[in-house]
């Protein structure tokens, strides 16, 4: 689209365009029009005249003055005028997926920008005085060649995944994003501005990766690839030290592609991304946590035990002569005996609103409005509602996240004979709707708990982090880039419950399921029966959850010979349970393992009894909310189902 430069300099200014969106390759302003030399403009307006009359089509005009209007009424009167800024007809013409590109220094005259940006620069922002010609924002571009008139359309933005996933990945750091692909023209300089320094060299390094070929002619980038085969290993359970075997014989195959020396190296190319974690090691009798106040500690502060793995091939004989020798190699890194891997919870919240296709999903639990009674979703339940009630400031925001979690222990060898228990913990964001939230890729990995043995009791050791960080969401919040508004905002987060097996309900609400007390509805409001043989507990008084008219409750012969008279027990809330715990006193951790391998008593932890039903008190109280949630355990039965299925198999 040809553009004189006065127009932008306060003239007014002409475009001439087909009914069918074609741009003629005529410009006129407001003091051509008017001079009084008007012929020597005929040429172009017959030329315009024969165009329209050949091609049979309705031209309009383009302008943003009234008295260029009422003379190019009297000039061309085959053409259908509108009143309209030419800035505007550009915006809003000639817009891909709501963006043109933006004619300003800073946007680098090829950054792709929502319309309201655009025009707020043209508003804020000095145009540039040389700029006459108007041909970088999508539109048709006229070539003229021989006499003949060419007409081609410029190609839309890049739509290259990895440039993409780059964007979305450093978004909402600067105020409008920083939203750059390798296509445009832009200047680095001032792009830095936007971007805190922290991140300038990880950014244009991913830039440089996602466009950079990995040889010449192929369809992937060098970051692609880095992608796909970092995908592969984890998809087949590939070592490090096979990746770079692999990563070594396409190089020695390939030696005129872009691959780098090693899977070290291409991990840190892939950790620019964000998707890294933090290593926080641990106790391995699960007493502490090595982090903040105690980062620095070598040794346990309750069981003593050294931070780092012992060689357990020496005995007492060999350490008076070995050790001397090692004595002057002391420098050697130690390893820990265990480590605890804990996803920041906070860049991964960010990353839901980053995401355009995401974003508006996060709010689609207020907006939707296909409410018909049925719980089709979690916020259609009581639960939900009540916290929306207690808490009116934060649910005011539907962009504020609801998480629950979910955890319970597997054996990563499988059905191989190796006793190990390893703890994943996982978040589900329950502000998207119920076809998505259960889905795999929405899923958050909090932190994995390490084995061998089972946290158990000292689950609340390992939730640290992840409760701190729920607590810092809850109070202050984070600033977040909503992209499909174009804005950020301070969002928080809060816990709505948990998801466990019955196992994982006694790990996680502290609650002894493994004695007569089994039932966390009844509490102590029940009568444990055991059988006579196999002393196993059993459990009745299922009937006085009926009505209290209720058939069942009046027959014996068929229950236990007795009548019903029991109401239902009532339930707990949060205070009432504060009440219970408040007078235990738990320390975390697991006696030292001892030498004598013969077969002995289990041993308890201090504080338990064979009769104590609450083992300690439940990190998730350290939550300002916890206390009030009507809903604070869910019980997985489909997850319960299939642990009866599989001992049923067993027995088999």
């Amino acid at each position: 689209m040809y553009f004189d430069g006065a127009a932008h300099r306060g003239g007014a200014g002409v475009v001439f365009v087909t009914s069918q969106g074609e741009v003629l390759p005529y410009s006129f302003t407001l003091m051509q029009l008017c001079s009084n030399n008007i012929a020597e403009y005929q040429p172009l307006i017959l030329g315009l005249e024969m165009v329209v009359e050949m091609k049979r089509l309705q031209l309009q005009v383009f302008s943003d003055s009234q008295l260029a209007v009422n003379q190019l009424l009297d000039v061309l009167p085959f053409a259908s005028v509108r009143v309209i800024s030419p800035h505007r007809f550009c915006v809003y013409e000639w817009s891909y997926r709501d963006k043109i590109k933006c004619p300003f220094p800073k946007c680098g005259f090829g950054k792709w920008q929502r319309r309201g940006i655009v025009l707020d620069h043209f508003i804020c922002k000095t145009f540039p005085q040389n700029y006459a010609t108007w041909v970088l924002h999508g539109e048709i571009n006229v070539l003229q060649n021989s006499g003949n008139v060419e007409v081609t359309q410029d190609a839309p933005p890049p739509e290259n995944p990895i440039e993409l996933l780059i964007n979305e990945a450093f978004r909402g750091i600067g105020h409008e994003g920083v939203d750059v692909g390798p296509s445009q023209v832009v200047e680095e300089e001032e792009i830095l501005n936007d971007i805190p320094a922290s991140n300038n060299k990880d950014f244009f390094e991913l830039l440089r990766d996602g466009s950079q070929e990995l040889y010449e002619g192929p369809k992937h980038s060098k970051l692609e690839f880095l992608l796909k085969l970092y995908h592969i290993k984890f998809l087949l359970g590939l070592s490090d030290k096979g990746m770079t075997m692999i990563l070594d014989l396409l190089r020695d195959a390939f030696n005129f592609a872009k691959i780098p020396d090693s899977f070290y190296e291409a991990k840190n190319t892939i950790n620019k991304l964000c998707l890294d974690y933090v290593k926080i090691d641990a106790c391995p009798n699960d007493c502490m946590l090595y982090w903040e106040g105690d980062a620095n500690e070598k040794t346990c502060k309750y069981c003593h035990t050294s931070r780092w793995k012992l060689n357990e091939k020496r005995n007492n004989n060999q350490v008076s002569t070995i050790g001397k020798r090692k004595e002057k190699n002391k420098k050697k890194e130690k390893k820990p005996a265990k480590i605890l891997r804990y996803f920041p919870l906070k860049p991964r919240l960010q990353r839901l609103f980053m995401c355009s296709k995401t974003c508006e999903h996060m709010r689609w639990h207020v907006e939707d409005n296909s409410k018909d009674g049925i719980m089709r979703h979690p916020r259609d339940s009581e639960a939900w509602k009540r916290f929306d009630t207690i808490f009116l400031e934060f649910s005011s925001d539907p962009r504020n996240v609801r998480l629950g979690l979910a955890s319970d222990g597997f054996n990563p060898f499988g059905t191989m004979s190796t006793n190990y228990s390893i703890w994943p913990v996982v978040l589900v964001p329950y502000n998207l709707p119920s076809w998505l939230c259960m889905k795999q890729p929405n899923f958050i990995l909090s932190m994995i708990i390490p084995g061998p043995r089972t946290a158990g009791n000292n689950i609340n050791v390992y939730l640290q982090p992840l409760i701190k960080e729920l607590n810092e969401l809850w109070y202050e919040g984070v600033e977040t880039f909503d992209s499909s508004k174009n804005e950020t905002f301070r969002m928080q987060a809060a816990l709505m419950w948990t998801v466990s097996d019955f196992p994982g309900l006694d790990i996680l609400s502290s609650w002894n399921t493994h004695t007569g007390f089994a039932c966390p509805s009844c509490n102590f409001d029940t009568e444990p029966c055991r059988l006579r043989h196999s002393r196993k507990w059993y459990f009745t008084g299922h009937r006085r959850f009926l009505s209290r008219n209720h058939k069942f409750r009046l027959i014996r012969h068929r229950f236990y010979g007795n009548v019903e008279e029991k109401i239902p027990p009532r339930k707990l809330s949060g205070s009432d349970i504060l009440q219970q715990v408040k007078e235990l006193d738990v320390t975390f951790g697991r006696p030292a393992a001892l030498n004598d391998r013969r077969k002995r008593n289990r041993q308890r932890n201090v504080g338990q009894s064979a009769t104590l039903q609450w083992r300690k008190k439940s990190i998730f109280f350290d939550l300002p909310y916890w206390e009030f949630n009507l809903l604070r355990h869910n019980l997985d039965v489909m997850h319960i189902e299939k642990n009866v299925v599989d001992k049923l198999n067993i027995l088999c």
